[in-house]
């Protein structure tokens, strides 16, 4: 029997279109792997026309293990071990940190390779298992082998110093005052402080440009040195900022007492400081009044000797912290210049927005209910400084409503600071612990207040407020036979002034 031709027809159609499919897909992948065996055959083929030349770093110096380590070795292995490339390597050893948990570290497999890019150079490392070989191309080698060792060296140099242990170090005994140590285990880092966002990414970025800047400093004949003022209220943060700063660039710590020490002994002291160091000296406006039959004068010759006197430039790459419980007034100008004290911060009492991020960090909220309560308070004039705040978000962090509770009624005991229109109101920054100055430190001084600092009566002021000034100032109007015209209004709300008027007279 005879097939439908219209039936036929369409099956026959059908295979050719399957036909073609599978044909272009073949020839797609085709495509693919021709492409990939010619990247191959090129790479092969300029590998072997470019006459490489390869460099072998042995882990011993005289051979076998019984040799002397290459401290290249390690720097170098150390180098290869932090390169992104390693994670493309054709293999890799994973590592854990017996320090710390969940601390992974990849390390180079045995006869695998890891790419590196110097200078516009491409460079390869490869594990030879006691040795590691640099790949270098023979018409690059002049060029970049040198620098590129250096920078190896300089940056396994860093990522050790990081990860070594701090040391925390105080000058102890009266007669021949020496270094005590410990280990430095403060946990503060510039990610946890509160502080405004913008502020710490300006001191972060000081702080970076500082630790690269040793070629700078040389080229401006500056001693490579870098000095901070931290000056603001008792718990304000000061102490643990500097904490911070030493952390984040890896330097031990050096907290000097002034007091403790005569002035040969604080040269003695700062000769013994190691470089890469933090030099902490706190409380420096409380030393510089003088006491013990010191006068000032004598203290402040002293400080300065020790801030910028020959033998504060046996040495570089330091850090100097100098702290202040008070504000610049008083303090010799002389102390306070540039070059002395080059950036200067102002930690402030916290405000609504300090205090939301002290409740980020302490109690992982963003917001609540009772956050407009707490701002009230705030916009009142109140103010608590950010020790007071974290010991009461750290005693209730179980409960955040409870600790909101209690600050709202810490703020309701803080009497608000009041002043005349002749003084000038603090000055209060956004946020928390800042003001960064640079330029002119006495920049701050000259500055007007902050539309949300400070106390006084302001647009925020409760209405009550505003009806008690009324009525002191219509009381002592009329003792003194003043006129003070009154509404129908601001009768009815002073009605109680208007009553002890009317007895006074």
């Amino acid at each position: 029997m005879p097939l439908d031709g219209g039936g036929g027809g369409a099956a026959v159609m059908f295979l050719a279109y399957a036909a073609l499919a599978v044909a272009a897909l073949r020839a797609v992948l085709s495509y693919k792997s021709a492409a990939h065996a010619a990247r191959r055959l090129w790479r092969w083929a300029d590998e072997w026309a470019q006459a490489y030349q390869y460099y072998e770093v042995p882990r011993f110096v005289a051979g076998g293990n019984d040799g002397a380590e290459n401290p290249l070795f390690r720097k170098a292995a150390a180098y290869v071990a932090s390169l992104p490339s390693l994670e493309d390597a054709d293999a890799a050893c994973v590592l854990s940190s017996a320090s710390k948990s969940n601390d992974f570290s990849l390390q180079l497999g045995p006869g695998h390779t890891a790419h590196d890019a110097f200078l516009g150079a491409r460079l390869a490392w490869t594990n030879g298992g006691e040795c590691l070989v640099l790949r270098v191309r023979r018409h690059d080698r002049t060029r970049v082998l040198r620098p590129y060792l250096q920078h190896v060296e300089s940056v396994a140099d860093e990522m050790e110093l990081r990860r070594r242990e701090l040391r925390f170090y105080a000058n102890t005994g009266a007669v021949a005052p020496r270094w005590a140590s410990a280990p430095f285990t403060h946990p503060a880092t510039l990610d946890t402080v509160a502080m405004d966002p913008e502020l710490k990414t300006r001191v972060r970025s000081d702080l970076e440009s500082f630790v690269k800047g040793r070629a700078y400093y040389h080229r401006l004949g500056r001693v490579w040195r870098r000095s901070y003022l931290l000056y603001g209220p008792p718990g304000t943060g000061k102490s643990t900022f500097a904490a911070a700063m030493a952390r984040f660039l890896g330097y031990d710590v050096y907290d000097i007492d002034l007091s403790r020490a005569g002035t040969d002994d604080l040269r003695a002291l700062l000769l013994d400081t190691a470089p890469r160091s933090l030099i902490l000296v706190e409380d420096l406006d409380r030393y510089l009044r003088g006491g013990d039959g010191e006068t000032s004068a004598a203290r402040a010759a002293r400080v300065l000797g020790f801030m910028d006197g020959l033998s504060s430039c046996c040495g570089e790459e330091r850090v100097m912290v100098f702290t202040m419980s008070g504000g610049k007034e008083g303090v010799d100008p002389a102390v306070l210049r540039p070059g002395r004290l080059d950036v200067h911060i102002h930690f402030t009492m916290c405000d609504f927005d300090g205090f939301k991020a002290l409740a980020s960090n302490y109690l992982g909220l963003k917001d609540h209910k009772l956050y407009p309560q707490v701002e009230e308070g705030f916009h009142a004039g109140a103010r608590l400084s950010p020790a007071e705040l974290g010991e009461i978000m750290l005693a209730n962090r179980g409960s955040p409503s409870r600790a909101l509770r209690t600050v709202i009624s810490a703020l309701q005991h803080v009497v608000a600071p009041r002043t005349s229109s002749a003084a000038r109101p603090p000055r209060l920054t956004s946020r928390t612990s800042g003001h960064l100055d640079e330029s002119n430190p006495a920049a701050e001084e000259s500055q007007s207040p902050g539309a949300g600092g400070g106390g006084g009566f302001g647009k925020d002021a409760p209405m009550r407020e505003f009806k008690k000034l009324y009525g002191l100032i219509k009381i002592r109007s009329r003792k003194e036979g003043g006129v003070v015209p009154v509404d129908d209004t601001a009768s009815a709300n002073g009605r109680g002034s208007d009553a002890s008027t009317e007895k006074d007279r």
